[in-house]
């Protein structure tokens, strides 16, 4: 197969390493790619939330399957133009994208499912807004509507600091995404990710993780695209695996179908659980960064075989081979991240670093310069590993980071902290 992946980040990267080690596998662009990516696969430069190019580029390339990796291309209805030229491509429409982009839509759907999940309110205007957080106290989680890059999420403590959070989106602060504000109640309980491969008719659930928004060590400072992740996820335990396909996942893809708008592709169910019984707090359209890192490098060679028989409508007679093992990734980020940060900065060591089935550094925000790697991005490496138990992945994936020359980097040294304090 000629395989197409879109996307530059480190969950684009895992994919592909993923795919390549499928023999199904003849040939593999990523578009735009990154540098890391560039030492396994092709790179194109592409504008992926283009789909008459990105259609234009899979003819010309005689592609046989598209891998959709972000949301932003999603949303846009890349797929959707892809699809209605006859390729084969695995990520939803772009009217089943709204579960991600926009956040009154999800819980639109939910209240329709009867899907459990946080009260809300949904807001046009600043005034109601505060209104509302007047009324309902603090703690509250303030949103911004549309697609923020995973940054556009805001706990509130106070009602003053939710009041500033509300003036500062519908200011322009996330941009459009702030257009339209979503404001819920306060969860609690421990959050975890959920991953569900959807054909439209059938899900089926390929792993759990959960991820480190929270920039600084015990999960302190402000919210980041994520910076580390560990699967499995202690917290999701069978029985609320169980509670979250029957009251959540399922109602929700019926929901969807009955509205026309069937949902195609892996569903990234973000859930609070408290006391064994799970909420949702949001669904994402596509695989988690750094989630991906550590589900691809549990499963393995099979994630083509899975992603194909979703696009092909066959995840009825599929399953998920499991291997009781763990997998835990750190992220190095530029300093300053998720703030101001400079680009450009040198990276060494990395090519002295394993590569194989339970060391792999992914790349996220690299580029090629003089011969270097250079840091282009905020979060940069997500340096991953896997072993028989979390903290043997744990000490593995914190003995390569010490192995990186990266003086401008910086990085949590308590990933996988809840999990490994409970063992």
């Amino acid at each position: 197969m000629n395989i197409l992946i879109l996307g530059s980040g480190g969950r684009e990267h895992s994919l592909a390493w993923a795919v390549m080690q499928n023999p199904k596998c003849d040939r593999l662009i990523v578009a735009p790619g990154n540098a890391g990516i560039a030492e396994i696969a092709e790179c194109a430069a592409l504008n992926i939330e283009d789909g008459g190019a990105v259609t234009v580029f899979a003819e010309e390339n005689a592609i046989d399957f598209v891998i959709v990796g972000p949301e932003a291309p999603l949303a846009a209805g890349v797929s959707d133009r892809l699809r209605a030229a006859g390729f084969l491509v695995f990520g939803p429409s772009g009217a089943a994208a709204r579960l991600e982009a926009s956040k009154a839509f999800t819980k639109q759907i939910c209240d329709a499912a009867g899907a459990p999940t946080a009260a809300y309110g949904h807001f046009s205007d600043a005034a109601s807004a505060k209104a509302y957080v007047q009324a309902q106290g603090a703690p509250i989680v303030i949103k911004a509507d549309g697609l923020a890059a995973g940054k556009g999420v805001i706990i509130a403590e106070t009602v003053a600091d939710a009041e500033t959070a509300v003036d500062e989106m519908f200011s322009g602060a996330f941009g459009d995404a702030g257009a339209e504000v979503v404001i819920e109640e306060f969860m609690q309980g421990e959050e975890a990710s959920f991953f569900v491969l959807c054909d439209g008719e059938d899900v089926l659930p390929i792993g759990t993780a959960q991820d480190h928004k929270r920039v600084g060590e015990g999960d302190t400072g402000p919210n980041t695209g994520g910076m580390g992740a560990y699967s499995p996820a202690p917290v999701m335990t069978d029985d609320v695996v169980q509670a979250a396909l029957d009251q959540i996942v399922k109602p929700t893809m019926a929901e969807m179908a009955r509205q026309g708008t069937p949902y195609q592709g892996v569903l990234f169910v973000g859930l609070m659980i408290e006391n064994g019984v799970p909420r949702l707090v949001e669904y994402n359209v596509r695989f988690g960064d750094p989630e991906c890192q550590v589900l691809m490098m549990r499963l393995g060679a099979q994630v083509l075989d899975l992603l194909q028989a979703c696009a092909e409508g066959r995840l009825a007679d599929t399953q998920v081979n499991w291997a009781a093992d763990h997998a835990l990734t750190v992220v190095l980020a530029a300093k300053g991240y998720p703030g101001a940060y400079e680009k450009g900065s040198v990276i060494g060591g990395l090519e002295n670093l394993p590569e194989d089935s339970s060391h792999m550094v992914f790349h996220a925000g690299t580029g090629r310069a003089s011969g270097q790697y250079i840091a282009q991005g905020g979060r940069v490496l997500a340096v991953t590993a896997r072993a028989q138990t979390l903290s043997d992945a744990r000490d593995k994936a914190y003995a390569m980071v010490d192995d990186i020359d990266w003086p401008d980097g910086f990085c949590r040294r308590d990933i996988g902290w809840r999990a490994l304090s409970e063992d």
